[in-house]
């Protein structure tokens, strides 16, 4: 989906005040450091592969504890009307700073991300693309994090978003629509005014076997991002090849295991082919090197990577026995 906006203001507000109230109520216990051990950036995971206090993506989502103490919240997501994912409350403390960064994982790339500023002051500031903007509290932007984005904690209080990951909906998108053409009227959602209805919980984040359409998908998504250049033709000539190939293989097994010999050929032939191609790295827009892109969104997640490992562990196992019959 092509939203064309590093950062968009939905035409939806939401009570500041409550969220903030639910927050603070949390146990300091629920916090935890950021994934990749940023400085004073920390989380409380809201819907996590079965719930758990984690920081995967893959596998079932369910609502964690944090979540069930957190009414408003539901009730925002059920406003938004989507089918969720990891999704959490995420603080700044004082002082810190998220570096700037592409968000370059196949799990954002098939999503969209929410965030609804929960506490936070005229002094954070929020950088993404080529535009820095203050986030006020209650409102809601949809980012795109393809772009490079960063954030800035200069003020004496720790700033909290809600931060809610989606493949989306219908409703979400009008909204996207009517943020984006400016056409809608911003709506306030009162505590206990959302409809009642149940939070729906993607199940599906990741095939076994990743489609051929899919592939193509991915593979425009980064041509898009990547101006013309000499050796790009020659990288469209690899990538075309492959995914016939994999078309092809796709065609007679599907996700059946039965054709994961030939989909591990397909693999391994065109990481060949690609490292063929010499020279500095071919950039993105956003200055990220497109094959390894390519490897994020398609080579690495082709076959499913816990599928994967099991089919290594398998091998291991095996690999003694073939050596002691030589």
């Amino acid at each position: 989906m092509r939203v064309q906006h590093p950062l968009l203001k939905l035409p939806i507000r939401f009570c500041a005040e409550t969220l903030a109230r639910e927050v603070s109520a949390l146990p300091k216990s629920a916090w935890m450091p950021h994934p990749q051990k940023f400085d004073g950036n920390i989380a409380v995971p809201l819907v996590s592969p079965g719930g758990a206090v984690t920081d995967d993506w893959s596998g079932p989502m369910g609502p964690t504890e944090a979540l069930g103490r957190c009414g408003y919240v539901q009730e925002i997501m059920a406003e938004l009307n989507s089918t969720w994912g990891r999704s959490r409350l995420m603080g700044l403390e004082p002082g810190a700073i998220v570096p700037e960064h592409v968000d370059v994982h196949y799990y954002w790339r098939t999503h969209l991300r929410i965030h609804v500023p929960v506490i936070t002051n005229p002094q954070v500031g929020f950088t993404c693309g080529e535009e820095t903007v203050h986030l006020a509290a209650g409102e809601c932007w949809l980012l795109d994090s393809f772009f490079r984005h960063s954030v800035d904690n200069r003020g004496s209080e720790t700033r909290i978003h809600l931060v809610l990951d989606t493949v989306g909906s219908a409703t979400l998108w009008d909204l996207i629509d009517a943020g984006a053409s400016g056409s809608g009227e911003e709506r306030f959602v009162a505590p206990g005014s959302a409809p009642s209805r149940p939070l729906q919980f993607e199940q599906i984040n990741a095939p076994a076997i990743m489609s051929p359409w899919e592939m193509k998908a991915h593979i425009a998504y980064i041509a898009g991002w990547t101006d013309e250049e000499p050796r790009l033709e020659r990288i469209a000539q690899i990538l075309d090849r492959f995914v016939m190939a994999w078309g092809g293989t796709w065609a007679r097994f599907g996700t059946s295991d039965e054709g994961l010999p030939d989909y591990l050929r397909h693999l391994t032939e065109v990481r060949a082919a690609l490292g063929s191609v010499t020279g500095p790295p071919v950039l993105m827009r956003n200055g990220w090197p497109m094959l390894d892109s390519l490897h994020r969104y398609v080579l690495g997640n082709a076959i499913l990577p816990a599928k994967l490992q099991q089919l290594q562990a398998a091998a291991a196992r095996r690999a003694p026995q073939y050596r002691m019959s030589a």
